[in-house]
């Protein structure tokens, strides 16, 4: 596997740490590690850089993270990117909310490196045979 961008968007920066850590782990690399600690911070990001997955909380101050996928699927800053929101937000209606939005893929709080790997893995497989 070529490398990989990744974009991880947590208003916490241990969250943010511990979701890259996951993905090293499930054995994503090689991969540079591109963070943002909100919705808005994570479109200024993509506004100057390219990537291959985007992993994003929910709950963020400021602009939340279904809101920054709304905005980032209307200002086509990432089109064809994955996106997959990792969450503490468990209900049905929350995920429905996510896939509406352009979500690829829902990973609920707290998870394992394999779960991670389960989820990201396709993603980025047909990224890269795009």
């Amino acid at each position: 596997m070529s490398e990989m961008r990744v974009l991880i968007v947590d208003d916490s920066s241990v969250m943010r740490k511990i979701v890259e850590r996951s993905l090293r782990q499930a054995g994503l690399e090689p991969m540079v590690v591109l963070e943002a600690g909100s919705g808005v911070e994570g479109l200024q990001v993509l506004s100057g850089q390219s990537v291959h997955l985007i992993l994003s909380d929910i709950n963020m101050p400021s602009m939340d993270g279904l809101e920054f996928l709304r905005q980032l699927r209307s200002q086509n800053l990432a089109d064809g990117v994955p996106v997959v929101m990792i969450t503490t937000e468990s209900s049905e209606e929350h995920v429905k909310q996510a896939i509406l939005a352009g979500a690829q893929g829902y990973i609920r709080k707290p998870f394992t490196a394999e779960q991670v790997k389960e989820r990201v893995l396709p993603l980025l497989t047909a990224v890269e045979g795009r």
